[in-house]
């Protein structure tokens, strides 16, 4: 039986498992091991390296679809990719091979319908399994490379969005099939029904885990790609400044004037005419200045003009 209770780190961990037994699978997605006495959800976590702020926020969300999503940047990335991995690899290593196992027990081997009902659940668990290892080869790597301080130009989190659905259609298919297809003996009959709850339990935990990867888990990969690029244009910024000395040495006594020319305003041919040089010589020292400085717009061209003080910004049409 469901609690609706938002559990906080001073509740004990045995408390919230009596209340919600079937959050046991999401302990073992977090790396948390039974045998914690009366301890409370944060001493458990702590002492088996589990983000606390984290754990209660998948265990509240599971639970009773309580999220705060203003306190997105409180959720540890880490803790969180940990457990979405554990997760995929109990559905695909454990769950999936255990149901199929269960149906064909509970089925009629030289019955073709059951054969029928076999091959569905074989194309309903391909299926999800494409989905996981998608996101294992492609998502998560991604934001390992995130947690770095890098930032992919090939990929990011929208992406995985617009591309993470649910197989819904065949499990639904497979399900009504079984519930029309009765054995006539009592045994087969209970195997089947035994069999058909625990589909249902687990198109709700898949459900739910697509729901966590949806509200939680993007959402927090936004906010870090969001940070990581606010972050590196900043360095940038840090950089050109902090070395403008350096930076400076590398420009001819030529090419800064032909800058300065560049950030007043005028055009290569006025350039061309002020200094007394042709128009392909412009254009070459534009494109060295353009290499050396790694700037390539003229609003930047004047921001490193200001900077190293080569023009008076009170002079400038800005």
């Amino acid at each position: 039986m469901k609690h609706q209770k938002t559990y906080e780190a001073d509740d004990q961990m045995i408390s919230i498992i009596r209340d919600n037994s079937n959050i046991l699978q999401s302990l073992g997605s977090f790396g948390i091991n039974l045998g914690f006495g009366n301890k409370t959800v944060a001493e458990v976590c702590e002492s088996q390296n589990v983000d606390t702020y984290t754990f209660l926020t998948i265990v509240n969300f599971t639970i009773n679809g309580y999220y705060n999503s203003h306190d997105s940047d409180r959720i540890s990335v880490s803790t969180l990719l940990k457990y979405l991995k554990a997760s995929h690899a109990y559905y695909i290593d454990f769950q999936l091979p255990f149901i199929r196992k269960e149906l064909k027990d509970a089925l009629d081997e030289h019955d073709n319908l059951a054969q029928l009902i076999l091959q569905l659940y074989d194309e309903y668990s391909q299926d999800i399994v494409k989905h996981m290892r998608y996101e294992e080869k492609t998502v998560f790597p991604y934001v390992e490379q995130l947690l770095q301080g890098k930032v992919p130009d090939n990929f990011d989190i929208s992406t995985f969005s617009k591309h993470h659905d649910q197989v819904e259609d065949k499990l639904r298919e497979l399900k009504n099939i079984i519930i029309k297809y009765l054995p006539s003996d009592e045994l087969r009959n209970n195997l089947l029904t035994a069999t058909l709850y625990g589909i249902y339990n687990n198109e709700e935990w898949l459900s739910q885990h697509a729901m966590v990867e949806e509200q939680i888990f993007i959402p927090t990969i936004r906010l870090l790609e969001k940070r990581l690029t606010q972050k590196d244009v900043t360095l940038n910024i840090k950089k050109m400044i902090g070395t403008k000395g350096e930076t400076e040495e590398q420009l001819s006594d030529r090419e800064k004037e032909i800058l300065v020319c560049l950030v007043q305003g005028m055009s290569n041919k006025e350039i061309a005419n002020n200094l007394y040089i042709s128009l392909n010589t412009v254009i070459t020292h534009r494109r060295n200045i353009a290499r050396k400085l790694q700037i390539h717009s003229v609003a930047g061209l004047t921001i490193y003009a200001i900077v190293n003080k080569l023009v008076d910004i009170s002079l400038l049409h800005l």
